[in-house]
């Protein structure tokens, strides 16, 4: 566990440690940010890429679905630090690096078409610069897709902190370079990801800024669905209504072990959260033609998915493009490719081919590099991109969450398994308070989970307000904002309360 202290809160409490530095444990459930001197930064515009804006013209099948940008005219930068830049002239001298086991407990079992996990078994990475200045990464390890088990990774990143301590100061590029060479190819993408996490999180607080800005600054808060693992029909009804209680719109379905299953599953969950928008992933598990079916009868429930992630095994190239072009051509449903894209060799492969729809990015299965490789080529081809992980922290899940609010450019955000822990080992970085509003004047606080940020930002802090449910009208909006941050209490500029039914997950500055 990764904490100098643990002090004893009440249960609506959770006090976070400032040793963790806030860059790498960044989420938060919140709205928009302001700050002194700042108007509201928009934030990304998520539209799932296959439901097309009202007014736009069907597209053949092989047409493109063009991938989202945050906002028509994206707002510049606060800060002209760029990420590219900063790898040809920041210099690093590294003091100490190291691998630490980071094992916790899942609230319950997770479970897909290809493995069942009960706990994570990851690892940490901290480096610290010789200017004080300490930054942290996180391996994920999920062997079904990692090539690496817990201790393949602890020696892997062992070596690779090894060579940091032992390296001259030389331009965070080459450093990041050399630890490719040490880690290289796909057999060590994750503990290459949880090193390059660990080096940009150091340098990033060294010149105190925070990842989002420098990884382009397009906002500073995604919005994430949240993930039901394989359970029976009576499971999925309970979680669905647990998250539909706390503002999901959109749920993540695993699927692909039993196709009939799978849809008894659906007709559960539409009974307790009939609105929601579903992603199915079928983690490889059905062959092309299970797929259809699956597509096939799910229209005659008059359900549509808004997406339809890796149905078929990593190497069916041909099933893979042949689904894409039913579910579209039939369904307006996009395809995703997760675990057949695992370089950018693969990724070129989907795009040239027109194989699917979208690519989903995991630094876990990528590394930083290689992963702004893809995204890069994607952006080019006008592929729509999808964000999300392994089973992973807030430290792996918040360094994604800053890169993909600071790129605002992806179409799907997957960045919810710290909420599937049973404890958060990671101490600092994120407060949370959830507000339920009824109708017109009567306010109702149903629960409020704060948590203290960093000490590092300590300037920065603003309270923050998630509105999960929203019913009156415009008149009585200033007033009822008047009454929530007056019950939170003053504690200098004020964030903007979120105006839409959506759990967002915000980053610290």
């Amino acid at each position: 566990r990764h904490k100098s202290r643990r002090r004893q809160v009440s249960a609506s409490r959770v006090t976070m440690d400032a040793t963790i530095s806030s860059a790498s444990s960044p989420l938060r459930l919140s709205g928009t940010a302001t700050g002194p001197g700042r108007s509201p930064t928009p934030r990304p515009n998520i539209v799932a890429a296959g439901r097309q804006p009202a007014g736009a013209s069907a597209a053949a099948s092989t047409a493109r679905l063009h991938a989202v940008s945050p906002s028509p005219s994206p707002p510049a930068p606060v800060e002209s630090f760029g990420f590219d830049a900063l790898k040809e002239t920041f210099s690093v001298d590294v003091a100490a690096a190291e691998a630490r086991p980071l094992d916790v407990p899942l609230a319950a079992p997770f479970t897909i078409a290809s493995s069942r996990l009960e706990a994570v078994s990851n690892v940490a990475v901290r480096v610290e610069l010789r200017s004080g200045a300490v930054g942290w990464g996180e391996a994920p390890v999920l062997p079904s897709v990692t090539a690496e088990d817990q201790p393949a990774a602890l020696a892997a990143v062992g070596r690779a902190c090894a060579a940091l301590k032992g390296a001259p100061a030389v331009p965070l590029g080459a450093l990041l370079q050399g630890v490719a060479s040490v880690l290289p190819g796909h057999d060590f993408a994750s503990a290459r990801a949880g090193v390059e996490m660990a080096l940009i999180d150091a340098v990033a607080n060294s010149i105190r800024i925070p990842l989002w800005r420098l990884f382009g600054g397009a906002s500073d808060c995604v919005t994430t669905d949240i993930t039901i693992p394989i359970v029976t029909p009576n499971e999925a009804a309970q979680l669905a209504a647990k998250y539909r209680g706390q503002g999901f719109q959109t749920l993540k379905l695993k699927v692909g072990k039993n196709l009939n299953s799978d849809i008894e599953v659906l007709k559960a969950i539409r009974l307790v959260h009939p609105d929601c928008s579903f992603i199915l992933d079928a983690n490889e598990g059905y062959t092309a033609e299970q797929a259809i079916e699956v597509l096939d009868r799910l229209n005659e429930m008059g359900v549509t998915p808004v997406l339809f992630e890796q149905p078929v095994h990593r190497d069916d190239w041909e099933g893979l493009r042949d689904v894409s072009i039913v579910a579209m051509d039939k369904y307006r449903v996009a395809v995703a490719a997760d675990e057949s894209c695992r370089s950018l060799v693969d990724a070129q492969k989907i795009i040239h081919g027109n194989l699917a729809h979208v690519i989903n990015i995991k630094l876990a299965k990528l590394g930083v590099l290689g992963a702004l490789e893809i995204i890069d080529a994607a952006r080019k081809a006008n592929v729509a991109l999808m964000i999300g992980g392994m089973v992973e922290t807030r430290i792996a899940m918040g360094f994604a969450g800053h890169l993909a609010a600071g790129l605002g450019c992806f179409s799907f955000v997957d960045l919810d398994t710290p909420l599937l822990l049973s404890e958060d080992p990671v101490y600092g970085g994120y407060e949370v308070v959830i507000i339920v509003f009824s109708s017109y004047f009567d306010l109702a606080i149903s629960r409020i989970l704060k948590m203290k940020l960093s000490d590092l930002y300590t300037s920065l802090r603003m309270p923050v307000v998630t509105v999960v449910s929203l019913t009156w009208t415009m008149m009585a909006w200033s007033y009822k904002m008047k009454r929530a941050m007056e019950y939170i209490g003053p504690s200098g500029a004020s964030r903007t309360i979120v105006v839409h039914a959506k759990v967002t997950l915000d980053l610290c500055n």
